[in-house]
């Protein structure tokens, strides 16, 4: 199979008319435009590896929370796929520890079924700041026990990310768990920058949605936020919703960490890809207005995004380049999995990629080289 791109973005450089040559799954060439037998994209099209999003709370109606299993990974996934989004990790919100142990069993079960785009796990809590706990259940909170580590550091055939608050669990835990194989992620935390500092040591490699639900930045406790941007290898997700996160936030953050070390979420919830207007999250009503989630007491939960639309948002009402953005959307939460297969378009790399037209609306979608939109 050979796709011909008017214009490809392979995830550090744009390139003019490239056929792309894709066999069992993996592209196995690149190559000037030329083929007889290529397909060819629409004028302006602009081929690129396909998104990756690091936390995707749910979408096509449904919440992983409501049913950790399987096929609600698979549903989900699917769902994100189509919407451009080729490899997620379904994301767990702050769970009982029977729901933890119900989500981690899914996830080893639907990756070794081979459920596609699913590249793992993520746990967002419950080891978090009560303080900082935003919509996630005041009683969820608690701190890591023996049982609860040895859980997380069981052997998982996808990438585990852990969101955890490091003024909470004390830097050995994070040690252990990333000794374990384990991404873990600073997130929903009141720490102050001596705490984070010393959770980064232990190797926290990353924050969870900057800014939102951490201690901020201020001149003398610079805080989480301070920490994430003062670091020189830190990753961060952001929400690039026009809602969580103010545009000249993003570009600050983005001229202290550069698109290889800050990245785009979704943060997205039942909503996302779908016509659900309302949802539950552990017994609270969640309803979307004017693109707005929010609980019955008027706090953000969560987004209404796919990667494919923040990317939209970054470039045209942020002011981000196409360049940054997509790289923020492939590359760099690829370079976060420890996954060089993905988020690049180049020899040997996954044929998951999406086509986007001039106005970056997604018309074309394709995982291990199959079109699925």
């Amino acid at each position: 199979m050979i796709i011909r791109a008017p214009r490809l973005f392979d995830g550090i450089r744009f390139d003019d008319a490239r056929d792309v040559v894709i066999e069992a799954g993996r592209v196995t060439a690149l190559r000037p435009a030329g083929s007889a037998e290529a397909t060819e994209l629409p004028d302006g099209a602009m081929l690129m590896p396909g998104f990756i999003d690091l936390q995707v709370n749910g979408g096509d109606g449904v919440m992983l929370n409501d049913n950790p299993a399987p096929g609600r990974l698979r549903r989900i996934a699917r769902a994100h796929a189509k919407a451009g989004s080729t490899t997620i990790l379904p994301t767990l919100i702050s769970g009982t520890r029977p729901l933890l142990a119900a989500t981690l069993a899914a996830g080893r079960e639907a990756i070794g079924e081979g459920a596609a785009g699913v590249a793992g796990i993520h746990l967002e809590g419950p080891f978090l700041a009560p303080t900082r706990r935003g919509v996630h259940p005041a009683e969820a909170m608690t701190l890591p026990t023996e049982e609860d580590i040895a859980a997380l550091c069981a052997p998982f055939p996808g990438r585990l990310l852990v969101t955890l608050a490091p003024d909470m669990v004390p830097p050995a835990v994070v040690a252990r768990l990333v000794a374990a194989g384990v991404i873990v992620f600073a997130g929903h935390t009141d720490g102050s920058f001596a705490q984070i500092e010393a959770g980064l040591a232990a190797g926290i490699s990353g924050f969870t949605h900057l800014y939102n639900a951490m201690s901020p930045f201020t001149v003398r406790e610079p805080g989480a936020v301070g920490a994430a941007l003062d670091h020189p290898t830190a990753r961060a997700g952001i929400i690039a919703d026009r809602l969580h996160v103010h545009p000249a936030a993003i570009r600050v953050a983005l001229r202290c960490m550069g698109p290889e070390r800050l990245f785009l979420v979704s943060d997205a919830m039942a909503t996302a890809a779908s016509d659900v207007t309302a949802f539950e999250l552990y017994g609270q009503k969640i309803t979307l207005t004017d693109g707005r989630l929010t609980n019955e007491g008027g706090t953000l939960a969560g987004a209404h995004l796919t990667m494919a639309e923040a990317v939209q948002i970054a470039v045209r009402d942020i002011g981000i380049s196409l360049a940054d953005a997509l790289t923020m959307a492939t590359r760099t939460p690829a370079d976060v999995l420890g996954r060089s297969d993905l988020g690049r378009i180049a020899r040997g790399a996954a044929a998951d990629f999406v086509a986007l037209d001039r106005d970056l609306s997604v018309i074309g979608v394709w995982q291990a080289g199959q079109r699925i939109r």
